[in-house]
C-alpha cells in the first residue's frame, strides 16, 4: 500500500495575528511574585517547529536566578504550609476557572510552540485544567488517624505535613498538563516550588504562572525559571539542603542521573520516565474498535507521548487486516501547521527528534521491515514525519526496544496468549499497555501479568486526573493524579501519647 499523504505546506512565517498573540504572553522569569529578566540578561529563542522560525525570546535563567527562586520558596514554606486547606483549595479552583476561561489562549500557545493541532491542544487544556479542579477538592481531604496501641499502654497519632520546597522539571510534549499535574498537588499539600519548564516550550508554563498570580497564589509559592542551562541551574538546587523533593518527567536516561544526584540530600523523588507501550490485539477483538483505539494510542501528540503505543502485537489471524486498516487510516491523515484548518498531524518538536525517528525506521527497513505507508520525513520546511506503518519487523530491530516518540507503528504477530505477554513484557520499560479482547477473563489475566503501572483494556486512552499515573521498572517512581498523587507531597509523622488514664 502506498502512502496517500498529501502534506500541507506550512507557511514560511507565522501569521501576523499569531505573532500579535505571542507578543502578549509573559516571557520573563517569575521569582518571589515578580516578573524579572535573567540576572545576566540572557535570553533564549522559542522555535516554531512547523517552520523552524523563532516565535519569541524568553529570559534564560542563570544559576543565581535558580538560587534566588529556591530562597523565595524556602522563605515562605512555613507560612504557606500553615495556610488553611480550604484556602489552598480555593486558589486551585480559581486557577481551574481561569485556565478554562482562557482555553483558546492556552491552546494556541501550545500549538505554536509545540506543534500539535489545535484540537489536540484544546484537549490538553481540558485535561490539564482538571488536575487543578481535582486537587482543589483533595486539599481538604488530607487526614491522619488516632488509635490505641495494641498493648493499651499508649495512643498512636499519625498526621501528615507538607514535604517542603520542591523542584519540578517538566517536558516539552505536554507543556500545560505536565505542569498542572505537579503544581496542583503541591499547592494542595502546602508545598512551595520552583518550576523549570522545558526550554523548547516555556510559553505555556509562563501563561499558567500568570493565571496562578491572578488566582491569588502568594508570592514565593511558585517560582518559574526557564533555562537552557539546566545542569548549571538545577544542579546546585538539588544539592541544596533547603530543597526537599524533586519531581521530573522526561527520559529515563536523564531520570537515572537525577535520581543519583538526589541521593546526596536523600530527596523525595517522583520520576515519570520513558515508555515502550505494547498494544495487543487478540483474535477475538472487534477489529474496527481496535483500529480506533490504535489511532488514539499511537497518534496522540503525533506519537510524542510516553503513553504512546510503541509496539503493535497482533494475533496472526488479524495481523494483515489490522496492518492494512491502520495503514489506510494513518496514510489518509493530513500533515500541516497545527493552527491550520484540517490539520491532523503537526510537526515533531525539532530536527534532532525527527532524525531519531527516521533512524529507527530505517534500521527496521534495513532489517527487512516493509513500510505500508510513510517511512520517511515529509518534504518541505518544518519537522514533519509521515505517519508510518511497518510490517515484517525483525525481532532485533531497535524500534521494538527504543521509545519511538513519533507517528510510527511497527506491527509484529503472535500465536498464543503466553507469547503475546512475553513479547509485551520484553522491555526495560513498564509504563502502560493496551489490549483488545472480548474475553473478560483474558482481560483480567492480562491486567495481572503485564508488567506495567497502567493498563487500558479495550481503550486507547488511560490518562485521567482521578487515576494514579505512573509506571514500574525503568518507567519511573511514584504516582501523579488520583488520591495517590497528593501523598507524594506529604510526610507522615507519628506521635506517641502516654496512656491518658
Amino acid at each position: 500500500m502506498e502512502n496517500t499523504l498529501a502534506p500541507a505546506v506550512p507557511a514560511s512565517t507565522t501569521m501576523d495575528s499569531e505573532l500579535e498573540f505571542i507578543a502578549t504572553l509573559p516571557k520573563q522569569l517569575f521569582i518571589d511574585g515578580e516578573w524579572i529578566d535573567a540576572s545576566d540578561g540572557a535570553t533564549s529563542a522559542v522555535e516554531d517547529p512547523s517552520t523552524g522560525a523563532t516565535l519569541a525570546w524568553v529570559s534564560d535563567a542563570s544559576p543565581s536566578d535558580g538560587e534566588r527562586a529556591l530562597a523565595a520558596a524556602a522563605r515562605v514554606q512555613d507560612s504557606w504550609a500553615g495556610t488553611p486547606p480550604r484556602e489552598r483549595g480555593e486558589i486551585l479552583r480559581r486557577a481551574f476557572e481561569l485556565v478554562t476561561a482562557r482555553a483558546d489562549d492556552f491552546a494556541l500557545a501550545m500549538t505554536l510552540e509545540m506543534g500539535k493541532p489545535l484540537a489536540e491542544s484544546r484537549g490538553e487544556v481540558a485535561y490539564g485544567a482538571e488536575f487543578l479542579r481535582w486537587f482543589s477538592e483533595e486539599a481538604v481531604r488530607i487526614s491522619g488517624r488516632y488509635s490505641m496501641a495494641p498493648d493499651g499502654k499508649s495512643r498512636l497519632l499519625v498526621t501528615k505535613r507538607p514535604v517542603g520546597p520542591c523542584l519540578f522539571i517538566t517536558p516539552w510534549n505536554f507543556p500545560l498538563a505536565m505542569a498542572t499535574r505537579k503544581i496542583a498537588p503541591a499547592v494542595a499539600a502546602g508545598c512551595t516550588m520552583v518550576l523549570k519548564p522545558a526550554n523548547l516550550t516555556p510559553l505555556t508554563a509562563l501563561l499558567l504562572t500568570e493565571v496562578f498570580q491572578e488566582a491569588g497564589l502568594p508570592a514565593g509559592v511558585l517560582n518559574v525559571i526557564p533555562t537552557t542551562r539546566p545542569g548549571d541551574v538545577t544542579g546546585p538546587l538539588i544539592r541544596d539542603s533547603r530543597l526537599r523533593k524533586l519531581s521530573f518527567t522526561g527520559s529515563t536516561g536523564v531520570g537515572r542521573q537525577l535520581i543519583a544526584d538526589s541521593a546526596h540530600q536523600v530527596l523525595r523523588t517522583s520520576m515519570e520516565l520513558g515508555g515502550n507501550a505494547p498494544f495487543l490485539v487478540f483474535e477475538d477483538a472487534e477489529l474496527e474498535a481496535a483500529l480506533d483505539g490504535a489511532m488514539l494510542a499511537k497518534l496522540r501528540n503525533m506519537g510524542e507521548a510516553c503513553t504512546a503505543a510503541n509496539r503493535f502485537i497482533v494475533h496472526e489471524s488479524l495481523a494483515l487486516q489490522f496492518s492494512q486498516g491502520l495503514a489506510g487510516r494513518m496514510g489518509s491523515l493530513k500533515l500541516g501547521r497545527g493552527s491550520a484548518e484540517g490539520t491532523n498531524i503537526g510537526p515533531l518538536i525539532d530536527a534532532k527528534s525527527r532524525a531519531k525517528v527516521d533512524e529507527l525506521v530505517q534500521d527496521a527497513i534495513a532489517g527487512g521491515a516493509t513500510a505500508l505507508t510513510g517511512g520517511a520525513p515529509s518534504d518541505g520546511e518544518g519537522y514533519f514525519y509521515a505517519p508510518t506503518v511497518l510490517t515484517n519487523v525483525p525481532s532485533g530491530a531497535r524500534i521494538l526496544q527504543e521509545e519511538v516518540f513519533g507517528p510510527v507503528a511497527p506491527v509484529v504477530s503472535f500465536r498464543t496468549e503466553a507469547e503475546a505477554i512475553a513479547l509485551a513484557n520484553d522491555t526495560e520499560f513498564g509504563l502502560v499497555a493496551y489490549a483488545y479482547t472480548r474475553d473478560l477473563n483474558r482481560g483480567i489475566r492480562l491486567s495481572e501479568r503485564l508488567d506495567v503501572g497502567m493498563f487500558g483494556l479495550n481503550t486507547g486512552i488511560v490518562s485521567n486526573p482521578a487515576a494514579p499515573f505512573g509506571g514500574v521498572k525503568q518507567s519511573g517512581l511514584g504516582r501523579e493524579g488520583g488520591t495517590e498523587g497528593i501523598e507524594e507531597y506529604l510526610e507522615t509523622r507519628y506521635i506517641g501519647i502516654a496512656d491518658p488514664s
